[in-house]
């Protein structure tokens, strides 16, 4: 038991802070729509600034109209069918333009975990690595649309988990066993990134195969939107998958599949795994991926990478945190325990920016902070003032002694 989860401690744990959250109003947040991409909480507007839509392209009106027109020529939301059985053809034609724009082999899926519950049994039967069942190693902060399959792939060959980032030993992993596949994000979603020369040499000399989740830079990073990892390897072959979110920079709504090879696309089909449920990719989701596609391919989306590269330079002038130059847009300003967190997080939403208050378990005890996500639709002003709100928050003392133990 526990082999592979911990939620029970992760809830005894972290559930007092997750409360004194909704408390101070900061969690179950219900809004209205207000101006200018504003939302509206019981007559208070704010800017959203935990959203991962960095460009702003969730309200781009080509994106809204590809889903209503998808709406509109389908006349369902979805066909309720196995993608295997039934598609209507828009579903190739999202994924052509997709596998156009990222030069590869693109596999639409529902979410970001249909992807990981696609690719991971995949990888640990040893139907993606010539037949012999790898050792399957997790980085320790995956995300949990990956960890979640740990005790899936746990069944079917050996799952190790290592330290983030621990390239060491990887390398031993790599060189005591014939197949090995590495399984981490890009772009972390509390901020930092995977060492990727150091995967790519562990790849060359070892043959590992990765199964990598860029959601939090691909579209808001590199030309075309191709994101931290995937300009790194050129043509992916068969040893990398990379998978991201189309619901966050890009826009859309959804996850892609990004493979090397026809065959291995093939068997996502053939496979009996989460493709052969009854919910495929929705009908407004082909739409809305198809126009995000295209629209990838135009200068506007490099505009839209400049102006966003523009603010996180001017956040990383005013503010100081681990990620500061790294291009991509997660900041994390550590502020110290899980009280002064959520004190500092109230106070900002009082000046019209919501940020998110990070406590344990999802980072150390004592090295709880604010999140917060850079975007391309804001002015020089705005963001003036939102690193305002943020130093006003973190350098006035707590208006009460902290009382909660995490």
């Amino acid at each position: 038991m526990g082999k592979f989860a911990n939620m029970e401690k992760v809830i005894a744990l972290g559930e007092k802070s997750w409360r004194a959250g909704a408390e101070h109003g900061l969690v179950q947040v219900r809004t209205t729509k207000g101006d200018n991409g504003q939302l509206i909480l019981d007559g208070h507007a704010f800017t959203n600034m935990v959203s991962c839509s960095y460009l702003g392209l969730n309200r781009h009106p080509a994106i809204l109209r590809g889903a209503i027109d998808a709406i509109e020529r389908e006349g369902v939301l979805n066909h309720s069918v196995s993608r295997t059985r039934i598609a209507p053809a828009l579903l190739s034609e999202a994924e052509d333009a997709m596998s156009q724009l990222f030069e590869c082999e693109a596999y639409l899926t529902p979410s970001c975990f249909v992807a990981s519950a696609t690719v991971l049994p995949l990888y640990a039967s040893g139907h993606l690595t010539e037949g012999k069942k790898p050792v399957v190693v997790f980085d320790k902060r995956c995300h949990f649309s990956m960890t979640i399959m740990k005790a899936s792939c746990g069944d079917e060959t050996e799952v190790v988990t290592i330290d983030h980032n621990d390239m060491v030993a990887l390398e031993e992993l790599c060189k005591n066993h014939e197949k090995v596949v590495y399984v981490c994000d890009g772009a972390y979603s509390t901020g930092g990134v995977a060492p990727i020369h150091d995967i790519v040499r562990l790849q060359n000399t070892y043959g590992l195969y990765l199964y990598i989740d860029d959601s939090h830079s691909i579209s808001a990073y590199a030309p075309r939107g191709h994101g931290y990892m995937r300009p790194a390897f050129g043509a992916l072959g068969d040893r990398t998958i990379i998978s991201g979110s189309l619901a966050k920079s890009f826009g859309a709504i959804g996850g892609v599949i990004l493979a090397g090879s026809a065959r291995i696309r093939e068997l996502f089909d053939f496979a009996n795994g989460p493709t052969g449920w009854s919910q495929q990719f929705s009908v407004p989701g082909m739409g809305s991926a198809l126009a995000t596609a295209k629209l990838h391919l135009t200068s506007e989306v490099a505009d839209l990478q400049g102006r966003l590269q523009e603010n996180i330079a001017y956040f990383d002038s005013r503010l100081a945190s681990k990620d500061a130059g790294n291009g991509l847009p997660i900041r994390f300003v550590e502020v110290g325990e899980a009280e002064a967190a959520i004190e500092a997080s109230q106070r900002i939403l009082a000046r019209g920016f919501y940020v998110s208050a990070i406590f344990f378990p999802i980072v150390p005890r004592g090295k709880a902070g604010l999140r917060m996500m850079m975007r391309a639709d804001m002015s020089r002003e705005q963001m003036k003032e939102f690193c305002d709100a943020i130093e006003e928050a973190i350098t006035r003392p707590m208006a009460h002694e902290p009382a909660l133990t995490a």
